[in-house]
């Protein structure tokens, strides 16, 4: 990328830093940056700065919010005997797109992997467990991914939880709506026969 000015191989250089931008997309955001105009431009570098400043960890939940405790903590409307467990503030913003769920939510920032060096200390469970004790917490439900840090984690949480005499749930895992059985990976097929429910 030599052929390109110094400050527009430098956008496209940090562009290609962010998860899932290559060289070719990088290139393609940097132009379009430039085709911006200035207000435009300004604006999108200020929202960055204002998230990266003004973005923190709700001390109750561990989601990311501008207030604490974030909205949904502090929301009576929803139900605070139950809360989902899940890995990422990420999936927090996916289960609420569904609306489906109306409890808590528990982020813990990680998953329990020891190939990669991280235990049960290295991720938010601390404050899951005092949450759990000071509560009337009637159900946890486990939404962490299906994949084996994320089975590793909802086990080791469950073995925790379990003699407190509180529900635990886990999330089913299967079939996508859509998709066909004969390209489904074994693991997915064994989750959805193991998940099924009567109809």
């Amino acid at each position: 990328m030599r052929y390109y000015a110094k400050p527009l191989n430098n956008l496209i250089a940090e562009l290609s830093k962010l998860p899932g931008i290559g060289g070719k997309t990088a290139q393609r955001l940097a132009f379009h940056v430039l085709s911006l105009s200035d207000d435009e431009a300004v604006g999108l570098a200020n929202s960055i700065v204002e998230a990266k400043r003004n973005m923190k960890y709700c001390s109750v939940c561990g989601n990311l919010t501008d207030v604490d405790p974030c909205s949904i903590c502090s929301d009576n409307a929803r139900d605070h005997s139950v809360i989902c467990v899940v890995e990422s503030p990420r999936d927090v913003y996916a289960m609420e797109r569904i609306r489906e769920y109306n409890g808590l939510y528990h982020v813990l920032n990680g998953a329990i992997s020891p190939m990669d060096g991280i235990g049960p200390e290295d991720i938010n469970l601390r404050s899951l467990i005092l949450r759990l004790q000071e509560g009337d917490i009637k159900e946890l439900i486990l939404a962490t991914n299906p994949n084996i840090e994320g089975e590793a984690t909802a086990m080791y949480i469950a073995r925790l939880v379990k003699p407190a005499g509180i529900k635990v749930t886990r999330i089913a895992h299967g079939i996508p709506v859509g998709g066909d059985l004969e390209y489904a990976d074994e693991v997915t097929l064994s989750k959805a026969l193991e998940g099924r429910r009567e109809l």
